[in-house]
Formats: structure tokens, C-alpha cells, sequence
């Protein structure tokens, strides 16, 4: 995503050695998205086109209009608009990110085309580490400072093999193509990610845990550290928008 790539000869020795990481990165990196393009949407079926101007005349019946879409589900008029993000994740995120299809585009990175960097994810302190309970009704508790020196040590030791594995491959003259396969999901691997404010709405019910959420969702933690971020800025894009997606129990209209 816009790095320079090197060949495995050209690379100084500290940039083949494994970074570990806990976060994630979420970037907004253009957009077209504000409350006033749900307005124009809504209001040309009834009144015809309407200069922004007029649109803003009535603040109270803007939000009133934007609440009453979401109420009823009146959906088509949140999709004329668009958000790109850039996100960097492990690559078990991106596999569950893939399950959003309806209006998503998505570029990622390619391990066929260019060396792929030794970032590895390796879970944070506060990430809960033990399932309790049984299918379709268990929760995540924390885990014992004994077992995140577990996960913690394991990771880092498989990640630095495989990470050694595919360098090997590539200094024998393997195709890249080939050399990825020994390495892991928990991979960092980089996207763009274009959505509307629907297809966004659709993705924060699934992927967050929200207490006003009508419909519970039990996402996984990393995918939700990812979905938080992407909320974050498109709340400052779209105020009204947002706050009626809380008001209605967060389900996209």
C-alpha cells in the first residue's frame, strides 16, 4: 500500500526481524459523506432537487427526517455517499472482514507481488484469552498472567520460524507466491476498504458490542478494534446519521 519494495539482498538485517504488535490501524483516507447527501437523497423523491441551502434551513426537521429513515428503515437514502479507509490488520481480521460484501470494495496488499513485512499480531494484556460456556452461549474471561506468557511466547516463537521458513524459500529463489504459504494469519497485511454509510451501519451491528444495541452481536476482539476506530470517523462525518443509528438500537436501515 504505497511502501517501496526491496528485494531480500537490499534489506538492512533489522527489517527481517519479527515486529510484534497489539493494535491495529484504522485511517480515513478520502470521503464524500455527510448528513446533508442522506437529505438530498430523501427529500428529492418528495420535493424535487433542493439546494444545500434549503436543506439546512430546518435543522430540527434535518434530524427529525434522518431519525424517521432510520426508524422505519428507509435505507437507499444513506447509500450516496462513500468512505475509504485504510486499515492494517492481521490477516485473520481481513478473512472476516471479507463476509461484508454487499456495498464493500476492498484492495489489499498482495503476497504474490511484493515481500511481505515480518509484523506479526500478538494479543495485548487486556485482551481476554478463555472461552467459557458452551456453543452459542459462552463469554471471554480474562486469562492468567501464566497463560498470556503462553500465548505470548508461543506466537513469537512459531512466528519467528515461519518468518525464517519463507525468507529461506525467497533467498533459493522460490516464487513468492509459493514462499507465503508457511506463514501465518496472524500476519499483518494492509487494504483499502470503500463503504457507505449502509453498508457501514450493517458492519458496526455485526462486528460491535454496544449497550444500545437491539440485537446482540459477539464479535471477535480484533475485528471490534478495528470496527471502533472506522465508528470513530465516520461519527464526525455524519453527527445526525449516527446518533439516530444509537437512537434505533443500531441496526441498519
Amino acid at each position: 500500500m504505497g511502501r517501496i519494495l526491496r528485494t531480500v539482498t537490499d534489506k538492512p538485517a533489522d527489517d527481517l526481524k519479527p515486529h510484534f504488535r497489539s493494535d491495529v490501524t484504522v485511517e480515513l483516507i478520502k470521503h464524500t459523506a455527510s448528513d446533508a447527501d442522506v437529505l438530498f437523497a430523501a427529500r428529492v423523491s418528495t420535493a424535487g432537487e433542493q439546494s444545500l441551502e434549503e436543506l439546512q434551513k430546518d435543522p430540527e426537521r434535518s434530524k427529525g427526517l434522518i431519525n424517521y429513515l432510520m426508524r422505519d428503515r428507509h435505507g437507499s437514502p444513506f447509500e450516496h455517499n462513500s468512505m475509504t479507509f485504510f486499515v492494517s490488520a492481521p490477516i485473520f481480521v481481513f478473512r472476516e472482514f471479507m463476509r461484508h460484501r454487499v456495498g464493500w470494495s476492498y484492495n489489499e496488499e498482495s503476497g504474490r507481488y511484493r515481500e511481505l513485512e515480518p509484523v506479526f499480531y500478538v494479543p495485548g494484556e487486556d485482551r481476554k484469552l478463555v472461552q467459557q460456556g458452551r456453543p452459542g452461549k459462552y463469554e471471554f474471561v480474562q486469562g492468567t498472567p501464566e497463560q498470556h506468557r503462553t500465548v505470548t511466547a508461543a506466537m513469537e516463537e512459531s512466528y519467528r520460524q515461519s518468518y525464517a521458513a519463507y525468507q529461506e524459500m525467497l533467498a533459493a529463489g522460490v516464487a513468492r507466491e509459493v514462499a507465503r504459504a508457511t506463514l501465518p494469519v496472524g500476519l499483518f497485511s494492509s487494504m483499502y476498504a470503500t463503504c457507505n454509510a449502509r453498508s457501514l451501519m450493517h458492519f458496526l451491528g455485526l462486528r460491535t458490542q454496544h449497550e444500545l444495541a437491539k440485537v446482540p452481536s459477539f464479535p471477535q476482539r480484533e475485528i471490534e478494534m478495528v470496527a471502533e476506530k472506522m465508528e470513530a470517523e465516520w461519527a464526525k462525518l455524519m453527527p445526525l446519521t449516527h446518533a439516530a443509528y444509537n437512537t434505533n438500537g443500531r441496526v441498519a436501515p
